[in-house]
């Protein structure tokens, strides 16, 4: 058998449709080769070609290949000449080509950063190779951090608001500290100045007759005055005042403990607008008030002024009249020279020169200026000034704290207790112990002071174990009681008071173990110990008459 095809086929069908596919005319396409099969020229495409070509294998490497050799050598760089003719993006080699393996474009903050950017050039710089879903990642990670920068802002702006708000805080008290320690430097500047005028007037002697135990001895027995003699001198003083001040003893009454402090003459009253001087002025300080004073000349008799040609002229005399008066609790004084700059102009100087020795009274929204030739005369008003005051802010609080204490004694203990009203008599005096002038009533208990506060504790610990039934400390806390109200000397009224409180709780006591003694009396140990307690009561004839009554009781029972 000749077989002369390469594709045998074994089916007779088959065999007769390629012959009669074989008598079809041949056509030729472009890209086709022809061949022979039977007689008959046939087509082969080109994609038989290619699949042969594709389908090489080869079994095993070349016998020159080494495991040894180095690996293929990096593409050289390209000519500067050639490579001037290729877009940045490939020139630095951070083009699409090379982003495209490193994954998606990165945002590069320091490029957003950059005062000098530019985003043209950046976005065609970045994005000029990029595919459509590398730019919208892009984006995103734009808008992302957008977001993010705008919660930083906000978070930035309450934080700084915060720190700007505390921090205004610290400058307002720091300036209020200032504001006070520039008022304590302007009075150790006085302080200061005057001692150093008084060391000056003194002389080295009188420094020297400091030190002399004789002066010392001296003084102290001058300083050896009782209170009536005191209180005498303050009296001539103020009437003194009363004499010599004409209306003065409308602003200035007689008041136990008022007196004169200082007497300060040459003031000059000033317009505070102008600096131009009104009116002569004297000053008066006493320890609760200060009273400013106008100098007016006295009316002269025709007759005694008319004096010859010849003669000198005398001197107007001339009188002291009250035109104000003010508590030194509701005025200020200040010195005016304290805020004044060393240097300025000549408007700056004139003024200065007005006010180096003047002062300024403010009495809510009034004020009123006044000037002193003397410079010490100004310094030592100001510094006598401060220091009454201060001795009468410190008088008045203790005064508000001994009328509190006065409220929490007497007053508020006899309050609680609604019996005190069956006693006129006993309320009339604790209402006359509450004047300012009476001390607070202080009971001394194991060498301590107490006031009637904790005698108002003790009666609340004896109501609590009357109530309880626990009759042995009840009596002892009873006992305790009556001797600190024997030890109690000089005062009648708290005597009264306690002793009215102590034997109302007895009597409470008193009748509730003469209940147990009736209920009990068969009993010997309970009677013997209910007796015992009426005894140390003081109700013994409360106790034997109940104990009778008892017996009798059961008695008349029985023998029915």
């Amino acid at each position: 058998m000749q077989s002369t095809d390469f594709r045998p086929y074994s089916n007779i069908s088959k065999r007769r449709t390629r012959v009669e596919r074989s008598e079809r005319p041949t056509r030729h396409f472009p890209g086709q080769a022809a061949r022979k099969w039977k007689g008959n020229v046939v087509p082969v495409e080109t994609s038989d070609l290619v699949k042969r070509r594709y389908s090489t294998r080869f079994t095993s490497f070349p016998q020159e290949f080494k495991d040894e050799w180095p690996p293929v050598p990096a593409v050289p760089s390209l000519p500067s000449q050639y490579a001037q003719n290729l877009p940045p993006s490939l020139q630095t080699g951070q083009g699409r080509t090379a982003s495209a393996s490193s994954g998606p474009v990165s945002v590069d903050l320091a490029a957003l950063r950059d005062p000098n950017f530019k985003p043209e050039k950046y976005v065609s710089k970045v994005l000029s190779q990029a595919s459509e879903q590398e730019i919208r990642e892009y984006q995103n990670s734009l808008q992302k951090m957008r977001n993010r920068t705008s919660v930083d802002l906000q978070q930035n702006v309450y934080k700084n608001r915060t720190q700007f708000i505390k921090i205004s805080k610290e400058a307002e008290k720091l300036k209020g500290e200032m504001r006070t320690l520039r008022g304590l430097m302007s009075e150790l500047k006085a302080n200061t100045t005057a001692l150093k005028q008084d060391t000056t007037e003194l002389g080295p002697s009188s420094q020297m007759s400091t030190f002399d135990p004789m002066s010392i001895a001296t003084r102290k027995q001058a300083n050896r005055s009782s209170v009536a003699d005191l209180t005498a001198m303050w009296n001539t003083q103020l009437q003194a005042l009363w004499k010599n001040v004409e209306g003065s003893q409308k602003f200035l009454p007689a008041v136990p403990g008022r007196h004169v402090i200082r007497d300060s003459p040459h003031w000059v009253e000033l317009n505070a607008a102008t600096w131009k001087s009104r009116r002569a002025m004297h000053m008066f300080l006493l320890n609760d008030h200060l009273l400013v004073a106008s100098r007016k000349k006295r009316r002269m008799n025709s007759s005694a002024g008319a004096t010859s040609g010849n003669q000198k002229q005398q001197p107007v005399p001339s009188k002291l009249v009250a035109e104000r008066c003010w508590p030194l609790t509701d005025i200020e004084m200040v010195d005016l020279s304290s805020g004044l700059s060393p240097v300025g102009t000549a408007g700056a100087k004139r003024e200065r020169e007005h006010v180096v020795n003047a002062i300024n009274i403010r009495v809510g929204q009034e004020s009123f200026t006044y000037r002193n030739d003397k410079m010490d005369e100004k310094v030592s008003l100001l510094l006598t000034f401060r220091k009454a005051a201060d001795e009468l802010r410190k008088v008045l609080r203790a005064e508000t704290e001994d009328g509190g204490r006065i409220r929490d004694s007497i007053n508020y203990f006899a309050a609680r207790d609604p019996v005190l009203f069956k006693q006129p008599y006993l309320m009339e005096t604790l209402t006359e112990s509450m004047s300012k002038d009476r001390p607070h009533v202080l009971i001394e208990v194991d060498g301590k002071q107490q006031n009637f506060r904790w005698v108002e504790n003790q009666i609340d610990e004896l109501d609590i174990q009357i109530a309880l039934q626990g009759f042995e400390d009840a009596i002892s806390r009873i006992e305790k009681m009556r001797k600190i109200v024997k030890g109690m000397k000089g005062n009648v009224v708290a005597q009264d008071l306690l002793n009215l409180k102590i034997d109302e709780r007895a009597g409470k006591l008193a009748h509730l173990i003469t209940r147990q003694l009736v209920d009990a009396h068969s009993y010997l140990n309970a009677t013997m110990r209910n007796v015992s307690w009426l005894a140390r009561l003081g109700f013994e004839g409360r106790a034997r008459e109940a104990y009778l009554e008892a017996r009798s009781g059961v008695i008349g029972k029985r023998t029915r």
